[in-house]
């Protein structure tokens, strides 16, 4: 579940018009990679490094925000609890219309008078409303399932692998591998059928395609939000070992159905769409590195320090992660005031030549150093230890049981995510001896 730029937790789930307006109101040139090194972030992103780690961001509503590219300094705005994430009390720039940011244009900070949230988009809140389901979550998240899942992962690896050489030398990774895996095992985590994915899959992509329309958007985040009103009223009367039942049965005081169907829609959209990117994406990087490929190929017992290298090289995250600064903050020497929207330029963050040395290379035996794939403080990824195992076991299956391995198409032809708000490719044909 990489929640990978770490943030899943920040980038799926029921309020997604935010992170897809972001999407719509910052320019192309920083979001949409592929001239030159396609694993690169964005040419307009990374044109801004040395100018700062801290700049201003105009958004095309109008409205300024900030944008943070330094490590040090997104670190510090992820630790800090002055900075919000709650979407309800405290409007970020995102969800603005021009005519809004004008008639606000200088106006106090105030936030919206609520009692207490009755949702559970904790992505979106803040402590103590946070805290309180997150435990909740972690306590599902134990050693023992995560454990058992090892050998469930490794095993659906396999068959997938041997699905492939069934069918001939060739496959579209993404369908063939590098989907199933994280879809099938965090539908077995949840207890959702895996026979209902199609239709779920579907309907993510479309509320996280900066493609779609409002209404299509609307379309799909009704259909998800009944398909799991449905499976939320099943476990109430069946429950089973699953971590939806647990949430269901184990909770005191107990849940509403609006929260568990929110927490079910965090966890089952996060579960399968970042890491799903980061299979297909690393395994388009290594084919396009040789000589990392090879180091791995020949030392097996690289692969934990191949899967930090990938998180960080890669960061499949985009320009979607934000606060909202409640007071007035500095950060990296920079005046933040009060009510601004900080975005987290997560591609460019992870690439800071000021804490990696020659940023831009992929070196899967770098001396590991900390990240922010899966983010940092409160609403770090609680899904990170499962992504980890997924990720290792994906990349040492392929790469072990289908030896000469190589991309079927060149590499410029490979479709990449620019209209999505995870970054990954759409397909990636390959073909192996």
């Amino acid at each position: 579940m990489d929640l990978s730029q770490g943030q899943a937790e920040e980038q799926v789930g029921g309020n997604g018009a935010a992170p897809v307006a972001l999407r719509q109101l910052i320019p192309a040139e920083l979001l949409e990679r592929g001239e030159g090194c396609p694993f690169d972030p964005a040419p307009g992103l990374r044109g801004l490094r040395g100018q700062g780690a801290v700049q201003p961001l105009e958004l095309g509503n109008g409205a300024r925000a900030w944008l943070v590219t330094g490590f040090a300094e997104a670190r510090e705005v992820m630790g800090d609890l002055r900075f919000s994430s709650d979407r309800v009390r405290y409007r970020d720039a995102t969800q603005m219309g021009a005519d809004e940011v004008a008639a606000q244009a200088g106006a106090p900070v105030c936030p919206v008078p609520v009692e207490a949230r009755a949702d559970g988009m904790f992505i979106f809140m803040d402590p103590p409303e946070h805290t309180r389901l997150r435990r909740l979550l972690t306590g599902q998240f134990t050693v023992r399932r995560m454990k058992a899942l090892e050998a469930r992962v490794t095993e659906i690896a396999v068959e997938h692998i041997e699905a492939m050489r069934a069918a001939g030398t060739g496959a579209d990774l993404v369908p063939a591998y590098a989907l199933p895996i994280p879809s099938l095992v965090i539908c077995e985590l949840l207890g959702v059928d895996y026979g209902d994915r199609g239709s779920f899959q579907e309907n993510t992509a479309i509320a996280l395609s900066s493609a779609s329309t409002d209404e299509e958007r609307a379309r799909a985040g009704g259909e998800l939000y009944g398909f799991i009103a449905r499976l939320i009223a099943a476990k109430r009367v069946e429950p089973g070992d699953d971590l939806i039942s647990g949430l269901i049965h184990d909770a005191d005081p107990p849940l509403t159905d609006a929260q568990l169907i929110d927490l079910t829609l965090v966890l089952l959209g996060a579960g399968h769409e970042t890491t799903a990117n980061m299979l297909a994406l690393g395994a388009f990087a290594l084919l396009e590195n040789p000589e990392q490929l090879a180091a791995l190929r020949a030392d097996p017992e690289l692969v934990d320090q191949a899967v930090e290298e990938l998180l960080r090289y890669l960061s499949i995250i985009q320009l979607g992660v934000t606060r909202v600064a409640t007071q007035d903050v500095t950060v990296g020497g920079v005046d933040i005031p009060a009510g601004a929207t900080v975005v987290l330029g997560v591609p460019e963050v992870n690439r800071d030549p000021r804490h990696w040395d020659d940023p831009d290379r992929l070196d899967l035996r770098r001396e590991r150093a900390p990240h922010l794939a899966f983010g940092h403080g409160v609403h770090q990824c609680l899904g990170q230890q499962l992504a980890r195992i997924e990720m290792r076991i994906g990349f040492t299956e392929l790469f072990t049981r289908l030896p000469g391995l190589r991309l079927a198409t060149p590499a410029t032809e490979v479709p990449l995510r620019n209209d999505m708000l995870i970054f990954g490719v759409h397909s990636l044909p390959v073909a192996w001896d």
